[in-house]
């Protein structure tokens, strides 16, 4: 594989861009990209301007290397070849089956790389796929749109169940709905589709209903859950047991019999942990479910498999501050679902080259060691100039390669890259808020004149410290 004199440059200057480059072009290239959109759009339809096209535009944004849609637009129109209005068009429009497609794609290449790179984490439970599933409301966007502009709500375009790979750490599956106030149990049966024998899913009590948890069994898998109050019909079976500590508590096991509208009867596990400490919500137990068989998976296992669901969480918080991937300028549902997807595809990316580096560094490029933001702002502060300045067939030759001859390239990137620039900085307690003087009376103060007055009484305190110690 022969690559020119700068292409080698920004391999040596930074690894990390063209580490991801090459997995987009791998993962997604655009013959992939439009045979995907001819599968799965049902309305849509190609005339001029290729989905291959949009999604590139689009990604640029989310990856924040153009500020706005606009600003791509206006880099990329002389490629594209339509007016403005007919990119926006096609974005507001494209169909959340064909933005679930990306992600899926996304995930299925990937995965194959991170297994030949041999830096997937342990399983969670021997014999299990776990999969951890959550749900994400995109936030309120403007009011450009007509509809929007005569009302002072919030405008929610959308919301989306999340379907996370805690071993290879991708976003699996996403399922998309448009309807921004619509109860997550309302996609219940677009989640039991995706059910097979052998899962674990792992989730928080808004998916504890009957029909989802009846369901998942039915299809042969198995769930950790959080018990809901008011959703499940249930009496319990026998006493309940001690079954010891765990990190967070006291737990006690007891059988639950669980029953469904058609009089079907279902009998699961109830783990009770006993909390040291209260919830942020002020509950001080917590109650589990689960059909996981206790040979398999003892009392304390299910309820430390259930803490460890926070993985996602923290996904969703590195997503949310690397990429940019809830655009508030979107107010057409799809538009926006369109773009989280993207940023789905974006984290899956990112989670890759952390596996690259682990592969390589081990220890020292340990999820909890290397920041994601950080690794998102060396793409987009050099993206640019590397696109502009490396020609375009130099990128077409990985989108054929075998996840074996990706993996060594992507080894060889990883060795180059300096992990002290990418490291997390860990931050110290949080401190309580300090009550603050009301700014009704005094509306301005001169921060140089509060510095000086810090300063003087501490050295009223050092002087103080200093007569009673030659006092005594």
């Amino acid at each position: 594989m022969l690559h020119g004199e700068v292409f080698q440059r920004f391999t040596a200057d930074s690894p990390v861009s063209v580490m991801v480059q090459t997995l987009l072009e791998n993962a997604l290239p655009p013959t992939i990209v439009d045979s995907l959109f001819d599968e799965h759009a049902e309305s849509q339809y190609t005339r001029t301007l290729l989905f291959s096209d949009v999604v590139q535009l689009m990604s640029v944004v989310v990856c924040r290397i153009r500020p706005s849609i606009n600003s791509a637009i206006k880099k990329m129109g002389p490629t594209l070849g339509v007016t403005r209005k007919a990119v926006y068009d096609k974005i507001n429009r494209v169909e959340t089956g064909t933005s679930a497609a990306l992600v899926r794609r996304s995930n299925s290449a990937l995965r194959e790389v991170i297994d030949e790179l041999g830096s997937a984490h342990a399983p969670w439970l021997e014999g299990y796929r776990v999969k951890i599933l959550d749900g994400s409301h995109l936030p309120g966007t403007e009011h450009r749109i007509k509809p929007l502009r005569f009302i002072r709500a919030g405008a929610l375009p959308g919301q989306a169940l999340v379907v996370f790979d805690p071993r290879r750490m991708l976003i699996e599956d996403v399922v998309l709905c448009e309807d921004g106030h619509s109860q997550e149990r309302s996609m219940t049966e677009d989640i039991l589709a995706l059910v097979r024998p052998g899962d674990l899913w792992i989730d928080d009590r808004n998916f504890c209903t009957t029909s989802l948890l009846f369901g998942i069994d039915g299809r042969g898998g198995c769930f950790v859950t959080r018990q809901h109050g008011t959703t499940l019909t249930w009496e319990a079976v026998g006493k309940r047991a001690s079954r010891g500590r765990c990190e967070t508590g006291e737990v006690f096991e007891q059988t639950l019999r669980l029953t469904n509208p058609e009089g079907e009867i279902f009998l699961v596990r109830r783990i009770t942990v006993e909390l040291d400490e209260a919830t942020r919500d002020g509950d001080r137990a917590i109650h589990i479910l689960t059909n996981l068989p206790a040979k398999v998976a003892d009392a304390i296992t299910v309820a430390d498999l259930y803490r460890r669901r926070w993985t996602l969480e923290t996904a969703f918080q590195e997503l949310e501050a690397a990429l940019h991937g809830e655009i508030n300028a979107l107010g057409y549902p799809k538009a926006a679902l369109f773009a989280f997807a993207l940023a789905l595809v974006a984290y899956n990316v990112l989670s890759t080259v952390k596996a690259a580096l682990r592969s390589v560094h081990g220890e020292a490029a340990s999820d909890d060691k290397i920041s994601g933001s950080d690794l998102a702002e060396e793409v987009s502060g050099t993206h640019r100039g590397m696109m502009i300045a490396i020609p375009e067939d130099e990128w077409v030759v990985f989108q054929e390669m075998s996840p074996q001859e990706l993996c060594l390239h992507l080894k060889t990137l990883a060795a180059a890259v300096r992990l002290a620039e990418f490291r997390k900085q860990r931050r110290g307690p949080k401190k309580p808020r300090p009550q603050k003087q009301s700014g009704a009376k005094i509306k301005h103060v001169a921060t140089a004149r509060l510095l000086k007055e810090q300063k003087e009484q501490k050295e009223q305190k050092k002087q103080k410290a200093k007569s009673s110690t030659r006092e005594k």
